[in-house]
C-alpha cells in the first residue's frame, strides 16, 4: 500500500466515511491512476479534467458514477493532499433529473408470482413490502424481524442510520414459511456460505429473470421495488413524512419526487375529446 493510499484512507475513516464510500473513492483514484500510469498527487489540473472528460465523452459513464469520480478527487486533492481549491477548480456536473419507473401492483403481483423458488420469492416481496435500499436488503438479519411489533429493523442503514420500516401480516407470513424450509441462523437471506450474505449481482439476477418470465419491460433493477413501495404507500394515502421515515431519506425532497409519479385518483369525467364538438368529416378526396 502506497503512503498516498494510506494517507486517503486516515482521512476518510477520521470523518467517519462508510466503508462503501472508502472502496468507491479509492477505486475513482485507482482509475485515474491507471490511466496516466503515474501516481495521481504527479498529475496536473489538466490531466484530471480531461480524464473526466474521457468519462464522460468515451466510457459514457452517468452522471452519479462521474459525480463520484469528481467527490473522490475533491477528496484526494483537497483534503488529504491539501491542494488549493482554485488550483484544482473541479467542477460538479449538474445532476440529471429522471423519474424512477414503478409498477402497478398487479404488475408486481406478476411478477413476484412467477418466482417459484421459495427463497427468491421471499426476497422479492421483502424489497417491495418493506422498501429497503438494495444493500440494507441483502444485509437484513434474521433478529431484524419483529413479529411483535411489526416492524424490520434497518441496521446501519445509508448515513450509518438505523431505522424501522413496516413489517405486513402478508409478508410475516411468507418469511415464516421461507423460515421454516431454509432455517437461515444469521442472514436473512445468505449467499452460498451461510456467513455471508446474498451478493448483490444474484438479487439482481433474481429481479431480472422475474421480468423475463412476464414481459415487464419497466424498471432498472430490483431496485424498482423500493420505488413502488413508496409510490404504492402515497397512493394509498400515506403521508410524505411517514414515507420519509421508512425510506430512510435525509431530505423531504427526495421523497416528493414520488408526488410526480403517483396515480391521481379522481373522477375523470367527460372525454376531452368530447368537449371540442368538432363539426363533421368529410372522407378524403
Amino acid at each position: 500500500m502506497t503512503a498516498l493510499r494510506q494517507k486517503m484512507i486516515d482521512q476518510m475513516t477520521l470523518r467517519g466515511f462508510s466503508p462503501r464510500t472508502h472502496r468507491s473513492y479509492l477505486e475513482a483514484v485507482n482509475g485515474l491512476a491507471r490511466y496516466y500510469h503515474r501516481a495521481p498527487d504527479q498529475l496536473s489540473r489538466k490531466q484530471i479534467q480531461d480524464y473526466l472528460l474521457y468519462l464522460e465523452r468515451e466510457r459514457r459513464l452517468s452522471w452519479s458514477s462521474r459525480n463520484v469520480a469528481v467527490s473522490a478527487f475533491r477528496f484526494l486533492y483537497g483534503q488529504t493532499l491539501g491542494w488549493d481549491k482554485e488550483a484544482i477548480a473541479i467542477p460538479r456536473r449538474q445532476k440529471e433529473t429522471r423519474l424512477p419507473e414503478v409498477l402497478s401492483p398487479r404488475e408486481v403481483f406478476r411478477l413476484v408470482a412467477a418466482v417459484a423458488n421459495l427463497k427468491h420469492r421471499t426476497l422479492l416481496m421483502t424489497a417491495y413490502a418493506a422498501g429497503p435500499r438494495v444493500s440494507e436488503l441483502l444485509h437484513l438479519r434474521v433478529s431484524d424481524v419483529d413479529s411483535a411489533r411489526m416492524t424490520i429493523r434497518i441496521e446501519q442503514g445509508k448515513g450509518r442510520k438505523d431505522r424501522y420500516t413496516i413489517l405486513s401480516p402478508g409478508l410475516l407470513e411468507q418469511l415464516r414459511d421461507y423460515w421454516k424450509a431454509f432455517r437461515p441462523t444469521s442472514w436473512l437471506f445468505p449467499g452460498k456460505t451461510p456467513d455471508k450474505p446474498l451478493d448483490i449481482s444474484a438479487a439482481q439476477k433474481v429481479y431480472n429473470i422475474a421480468k423475463l418470465r412476464t414481459g415487464i419491460h419497466k424498471g432498472r433493477g430490483i431496485h424498482t421495488l423500493r420505488h413502488c413501495f413508496a409510490t404504492h404507500l402515497l397512493e394509498a394515502g400515506v403521508d410524505l413524512a411517514t414515507i420519509q421515515s421508512l425510506m430512510g431519506h435525509n431530505d423531504i425532497n427526495t421523497t416528493m419526487r414520488y408526488l410526480k409519479i403517483r396515480r391521481h385518483r379522481f373522477d375523470p369525467g367527460p372525454d376531452p375529446l368530447d368537449l371540442l364538438a368538432l363539426p363533421p368529416q368529410t372522407p378524403g378526396q
